[in-house]
């Protein structure tokens, strides 16, 4: 018999976004957050640098709205942003509240500056802010009673009343893999959350966690929902290059407080390219990184902050300096090998201010949404202060609504009976392996038209072998990651087809200039009534 659950609000996603709104909703509501691998598993826990906001006297919301925009190639949404912006010092000061433990000096938060940003506004703690956040908010969400936290627990696919021929429609629950048993169960809830994060894991080298498949985009767009943006995949500058890092990030804060980037020969090659050096915005940084590399044949490019004394090296990035060292590379004796890697998602399921999308009930928060707040290219250390803004005002939002009559859609079992377990799981692995292969090499941080016709066509063929697969055999995480890993790259190769020009991380060769208006791309599922 299937397991049925029922909860005011379900939230599928463990991490920065998911949390904070649990947390948030816990005042009013029951709610059960999912984390289809540990709790400490997600993207949050490997952000080092910190959280973007207006925290200091010589700063102003002003400047930071500017940053963005700058940073967003004008494409970011004038609103989405002056709304984050304006609820930035808010956000921290709960953070606080929750026990969060930032980074002081002498009687105040240390504040660090990054790319694109023009004053020090970065709060942060050490070189590890994602693990300190996600720990104080895991912490205080296991000692709250009206809280119930699964791991190991996989989101299938979103469960609608138009999916279940009902009129109406709204997103009443979701159908959950519980991994420890290999067994479906339904989670109803009015009220269901998308937190999953982004999709870089469509590339084959990635500074993200391993579960960064696009999951939460993946299912909306099967349910229905418009996806905005999908083109924009930032790759982060300086990921540490090693054969046993395993895409270990660089953070930018390393640049922010001198570090210089060099060729093999030591010479410093960023001037050439932006006047702010260094300090430029990633997706500069990361298109000279990849520029230089091509050009000399090289595999990596270093990052040296020697000329800082080794105490402030080690006090003030402390993960990086251990991690380094384990490697064999003294940080405060030798630069830094690094490469780009896709870091970040900077589209996603179109939401409104209230993280509301394109059906009834459901909400995205996070990376896995579409705010309109990053544009083109994210600001560095806004990613984290959009999930504590959205997952706030989405949260009330589904206060609001709770006391409006529930609706008692009576939802199915999973049906398993007509599936067999495979005995071919290497056409997982290969098709995997392919997928993020051709996306790196065709839809990477260069881009031409052939190239992304031939991802285009693999992509179509792949899709199909991964639903033929799927309709016949036992799901299992990894099936279910490769189905929506393929949605998302499909949706990140048709998105870049049908931009033609090239705008922040957007660089396509066959059309090298920035066209005359900044329009976002929005795909909207065939076949699909809003009614």
């Amino acid at each position: 018999m299937t397991t049925h659950h029922k909860y005011d609000a379900l939230i599928i996603g463990s991490g920065a976004a998911g949390l904070s709104m649990a947390l948030h909703l816990a005042q009013s509501a029951r709610v059960a957050v999912l984390s289809k691998r540990e709790l400490t598993s997600g993207s949050t826990w490997l952000a080092q640098g910190g959280i973007a906001a207006v925290l200091d006297d010589t700063d102003s919301t002003q400047a930071h709205i500017e940053d963005t925009m700058s940073a967003g190639g004008h494409l970011s949404h004038k609103d989405a942003v002056e709304f984050t912006v304006a609820h930035g010092r808010e956000s921290i000061e709960w953070l606080i509240d929750q026990g969060v433990p930032f980074t002081q000096e002498s009687d105040d938060y240390h504040l660090t500056k990054e790319g694109g940003h023009s004053h020090r506004r970065i709060i942060h703690s050490a070189d590890a802010t994602g693990k300190a956040l996600q720990k104080t908010l895991i912490e205080q969400a296991q000692s709250n009673p009206n809280i119930d936290l699964f791991e190991h627990h996989i989101a299938v696919d979103l469960i609608t009343r138009r999916k279940l021929g009902l009129a109406h429609n709204r997103c009443v629950g979701a159908y959950i893999l519980n991994e420890q048993t290999g067994h479906v169960e339904v989670f109803q809830a009015p009220h269901v959350v998308l937190a999953t994060g982004g999709a870089s894991k469509a590339y084959l080298y990635t500074s993200n966690s391993d579960g960064a498949t696009g999951d939460g985009i993946a299912m909306a767009w099967r349910a229905g929902c418009r996806v905005g943006n999908m083109e924009f995949n930032q790759f982060h500058p300086t990921c540490l290059y090693h054969p046993q890092a395993k895409s270990f990030l660089i953070t930018e804060a390393v640049r922010g407080e001198g570090g210089k980037l060099i060729l093999p020969n030591g010479k410093a090659f960023m001037h050439k390219f932006d006047k702010r050096g260094e300090l430029a915005s990633r997706d500069i940084v990361a298109r000279a990184i990849d520029h230089e590399m091509k050009r000399l044949g090289c595999d990596c490019v270093f990052l040296d902050i020697t000329h800082k004394p080794a105490e402030f090296i080690q006090s003030h990035f402390p993960t990086i300096y251990m991690r380094c060292l384990k490697l064999g590379i003294d940080i405060t004796q030798e630069p830094i090998p690094v490469v780009p890697a896709a870091h970040y998602t900077c589209g996603g399921v179109v939401t409104d201010e209230k993280g509301r999308t394109d059906i009834p009930g459901l909400y995205a928060v996070g990376e896995t949404s579409f705010t309109g707040l990053h544009g083109a290219n994210r600001l560095a250390s806004n990613s984290l202060l959009e999930c504590l803004v959205y997952a706030k005002s989405a949260s009330d939002d589904v206060v609001k609504s709770l006391m409006e009559p529930l609706d008692e859609s009576i939802i199915p079992a999973w049906d398993e009976s007509q599936v067999t377990n495979s005995d071919e799981d290497v056409i997982i692995s290969h098709n995997w392996d392919e997928i993020r292969r051709f996306m790196w090499d065709y839809v990477g941080i260069v881009r031409t038209t052939k190239r992304l016709q031939r991802a285009k066509h693999r992509i179509d063929l792949l899709q199909l072998e991964i639903s033929e697969y799927y309709s016949n055999y036992k799901i299992s995480n990894d099936l279910l990651e490769l189905r929506n890993l393929a949605v998302v790259a499909d949706l990140i190769i048709r998105s870049a087809m049908l931009r033609q020009e090239s705008r922040g991380l957007h660089y396509t060769l066959d059309h090298p200039s920035e066209g005359p208006e900044a329009l976002d791309t929005i795909l909207t599922p065939i076949n699909f009534s809003w009614n």
